[in-house]
């Protein structure tokens, strides 16, 4: 059965949406972990338009379960991965006007590169994994890099109409399957939700789904109504505090 990571990096939008101190991340990873989640996951973007440099320093210190920290394979990350040294890092694609991740890296065109990355990072006790769409040059390449890991970008499958889902999802057990002959240890996610994930779920092989989005809208839904509640009930019965009732006599 795979694991679960869940991305927090959603609050973190929430948050910057007014550039305000809540919802903090940090707090509700905990949440998320009491919940069941086996690993959080942050996107450290260049532009910083959600995860915070302070969010991964209070993650690093506060995560029980493991912290897998998304970056861009750049010098800056790299003295910032160094430095909080989080259970695992993906190397993911970036760029500044996409609303999230397109699509996955192409190592088969940077495999120099790649490889001296990932060799900087491994060396220095953390894992890397490499976020991928399942085609098979691109994991051959993953491969030679030395990674640990690959991460099966999921896009195609979930954004597919119901006629292209089989399709997308053969492709996904296809490379799953290659991966591991390759010596390689396999992740998926992107796109995944609670109504399309458990036919990925169901590939023997992939040992972490990591899932986002999908958690924090349902959890507003069925986390709404207390907050509600809560709110409702400071209104109603509001707690007199002397120090400030005689000023409002």
């Amino acid at each position: 059965m795979a694991s679960l990571g869940v991305n927090i990096d959603h609050i973190a939008n929430v948050r910057q949406a007014r550039q305000t101190i809540e919802p903090d991340p940090a707090s509700l990873a905990l949440l998320a972990e009491l919940g069941g989640a086996d690993g959080i996951t942050i996107h450290l973007r260049e532009d910083r338009r959600h995860i915070q440099d302070r969010d991964l320093k209070l993650l690093r210190e506060l995560v029980k379960s493991r912290l897998n920290l998304e970056m861009a394979a750049t010098e800056e990350m790299l003295e910032i991965a160094l430095k909080f040294s989080p259970d695992m890092v993906t190397l993911v694609p970036e760029k500044r006007e996409e609303i999230t991740t397109e699509g996955g890296l192409c190592i088969a065109t940077n495999e120099i590169y790649i490889t001296t990355f990932v060799n900087k990072l491994q060396s220095n006790g953390i894992p890397v994994s490499l976020f991928v769409d399942p085609l098979k040059e691109q994991l051959e390449a993953c491969a030679r890099s030395g990674a640990a890991w690959v991460e099966l970008h999921t896009g195609n499958y979930a954004e597919a109409s119901w006629q292209q889902k089989p399709r997308e999802l053969s492709r996904i057990k296809e490379s799953v399957a290659r991966a591991r002959s390759l010596g390689l240890r396999v992740n998926a996610g992107h796109g995944l939700t609670y109504q399309n994930v458990e036919h990925i779920a169901a590939i023997e092989g992939i040992e972490e789904l990591n899932i986002g989005h999908t958690i924090i809208a349902r959890s507003i839904a069925v986390g709404l109504k207390e907050a509600v509640r809560e709110m409702k009930e400071l209104i109603k019965n509001p707690r007199k505090d002397p120090l400030f009732s005689q000023g409002l006599n």
